[in-house]
């Protein structure tokens, strides 16, 4: 927040994309497609964490490993700050459509995962413009996420965790998105279907919001 009470990111000139959804419901690949094809910067608030918890000499390393082998949400203020300085430093670094004068575009890729998250970065940094929540069965996301535990090499890609990781999101980020359902910025997708068809859908309600 800056001092005069606005948040560090102008709404107007910072458009900010929260996208939820189930371990395993596919948000990562999502983004990916997205960021490519409409310019927008892909911030995982997972991989933001999991950076900092390996990066010599950080104040945070040995409690993000012990939240994420938990299961459990890392304190609101440590991904907020990841996720503020990831930002800045894109803003800063990149040009063209939609990255000049201060302006960009942010997909946030697993985050807020609880409603303190949610309202600290909301009233201090840059408020949602948009929620995406993709939907599917607990039964598909422990599938897709055994899968990719054989190649992923991530400790928590385990069945002890990934169940952690389910109650975890049952319990702390349904509220969330019952919060911004309210608001009316809540979009939900059915993830279940295709990566392309489920791209289809997204991509559509990405370049509306941009319209």
């Amino acid at each position: 927040m800056t001092p005069n009470g606005a948040t560090t990111f102008d709404p107007n000139k910072v458009t900010v994309v929260y996208v939820l959804g189930g371990p395993g419901a596919g948000k990562g690949t999502q983004c990916t497609k997205l960021s490519k094809d409409i310019d927008f910067c892909h911030l995982s608030a997972g991989d933001l964490l999991r950076a900092e918890q390996n990066r010599d000499g950080s104040q945070y390393g040995e409690l993000i490993r012990t939240c994420i082998r938990e299961g459990s949400i890392v304190p609101k203020e440590v991904t907020s700050k990841l996720l503020e300085n990831a930002m800045a430093a894109e803003i800063q670094s990149r040009s063209g459509h939609g990255w000049t004068d201060g302006k960009g575009r942010f997909l946030i890729d697993g985050f807020p995962r609880k409603m303190d998250q949610a309202l600290l970065f909301d009233e201090q940094v840059c408020p949602a413009s948009l929620v995406i929540h993709f939907t599917t069965t607990e039964d598909v996301m422990l599938e897709r996420l055994l899968e990719r535990g054989k190649t992923s090499g991530r400790e928590d890609d385990n069945i002890d965790s990934i169940r952690k990781r389910f109650r975890t999101y049952y319990e702390q980020t349904m509220p969330v998105i019952e919060h911004y359902s309210n608001l009316g910025k809540l979009v939900e997708i059915d993830s279940t279907k295709s990566i392309d068809t489920v791209y289809q859908e997204t991509s559509a309600i990405i370049r509306k919001l941009l319209s």
